[in-house]
């Protein structure tokens, strides 16, 4: 009994030394900077990024972003166009335009706009099939470049490296309890749920001024209130997880749409633009149902069912030949059934439509290696690293380099898929200990 005690008296004074260096490591790198005023409120806030690094922060991460999430849509070049002038008049009136704004449409099908820090600005194209005219446009880009002039971006970034700090610490402190592996996890929601709260801050401050600048634009700002009626719509009936919605980049609520209502009032503007706003989204328009075929092709291949999941993706394809989606889809079905030949013909069609687009490439320099085509498999899978760098094909890389007996290279390759987990990450690093080099585990 006397040692049980004096094991928890010995842990109990380790949590306690811990927890006040956890202070002191937050307080050293709160002092590495200061507080700045929020360009948008005048108010101060917290950050340890310089404009310049939340710059340079928002174009490293900008490609990553656009890849891993779809892709610009490009079967009507136009509409990306139409969307920016509509995003550059704004940032004419906000209270940052000497940002490097850019505005991009995702092809996506999920209703969502994301802003990076430093102006880097998209909307999915799922999201603009819900809008009914360029003021509830305005309303989406507004809200959105208010993330970017306010430093939105900058200040959650403050607060990750803070709240990674002192978890770190936590982290220390916990390991060696019996519960240590339950308070590791209560705090990581902890963290999360904290970020999730400012970020609802940043939300309604984003609101409201986005609406300023759709009024300072000429643009109606009801149309903002219209926006948040819809998010809501679309939430209504759905069961989500109560970490789904704790996490929800943008959580609608009636209280929104009525606080909305309220400042819509007090601000001038009247510009709708109704018309010019359904001629830029008329090919969407008019080729949804070919992506509802898709959706439903994807439904069809989850249940396995690839005969039906082809049929569907073919008529995708007869609604809109030039969608590289959809035929980047049936190279994966053709694939999925054997037909290899025929996947990497249909992945050259995906990839003839959009080249720019990392997945094609990936997915054809797969078929290609399994084809025993090894040099045109390393091309494309080389061109798919160029634009989004990928484990897959950093693995399938480092098989390649080896077949070559280009050893040092292969290590390069294999590293890198290390630092992944599952099945590749552990492959990765059984093949650097064949090749005598000893792996760091991943993060």
């Amino acid at each position: 009994m006397p040692d049980t005690k004096c094991k928890i008296r010995s842990r109990l004074v380790r949590l306690t030394f811990l927890a006040k260096t956890a202070a002191l490591v937050i307080s050293a790198l709160a002092a590495l900077s200061g507080c700045t005023v929020n360009p948008v409120t005048g108010e101060s806030q917290f950050t340890i990024m310089t404009p310049a690094q939340e710059v340079a922060l928002g174009e490293k991460n900008y490609q990553p972003y656009l890849q891993s999430q779809g892709g610009a849509y490009v079967v009507d070049p136009d509409l990306s166009v139409y969307v920016n002038r509509i995003g550059q008049k704004l940032v004419k009136v906000s209270d940052r335009p000497g940002l490097p704004y850019e505005f991009v449409v995702l092809n996506n099908d999920v209703p969502n706009a994301w802003a990076l820090p430093g102006g880097k600005i998209a909307i999915n194209r799922g999201l603009l099939l819900h809008l009914q005219d360029e003021s509830q446009l305005a309303a989406v880009l507004g809200h959105e470049i208010v993330h970017a002039a306010a430093r939105h971006g900058a200040s959650q970034a403050t607060r990750n490296v803070l709240l990674q700090a002192g978890a770190q610490v936590v982290g220390l402190a916990t390991r060696d309890t019996a519960y240590g592996e339950y308070a590791a996890t209560g705090a990581s929601l902890g963290a999360a749920a904290w970020q999730a709260r400012y970020g609802r801050d940043q939300e309604l401050e984003a609101d409201r001024f986005g609406m300023e600048y759709m009024a300072r634009a000429g643009y109606d700002p009801a149309g903002a209130t219209e926006l948040q009626e819809t998010f809501v719509k679309l939430a209504e009936g759905r069961q989500s997880g109560w970490l789904e919605g704790l996490f929800a980049s943008h959580p609608p609520s009636q209280a929104r749409v009525d606080a909305n209502r309220v400042r819509a009032a007090t601000l001038p503007g009247d510009k709708r633009n109704r018309a010019e706003f359904q001629r830029a989204i008329a090919q969407i328009k008019k080729d949804q149902p070919a992506y509802e075929k898709h959706q439903a092709a994807f439904k069809a291949a989850k249940n396995k069912d690839y005969p039906q999941a082809l049929t569907l993706t073919e008529q995708a394809i007869k609604l809109q030949p030039r969608e590289a989606h959809f035929w980047e889809t049936k190279g994966h079905l053709l694939r999925l059934q054997g037909k290899k030949s025929a996947a990497a013909t249909a992945y050259g069609r995906a990839i003839s439509h959009n080249p720019e687009y990392f997945s094609p490439y990936l997915a054809r320099g797969l078929v290609q290696k399994s084809l025993g085509k090894y040099e045109t498999a390393e091309q494309d899978l080389v061109r798919s690293q160029q634009y989004l760098g990928t484990q897959t094909a950093s693995y399938h890389l480092g098989e390649l380099a080896l077949r070559n007996n280009q050893r040092e290279r292969a290590i390069e390759y294999f590293s890198a898929a290390a630092q992944g987990g599952g099945e590749l990450g552990q492959a990765a690093r059984q093949q650097l200990n064949t090749l005598g080099i000893s792996p760091s585990s991943p993060e």
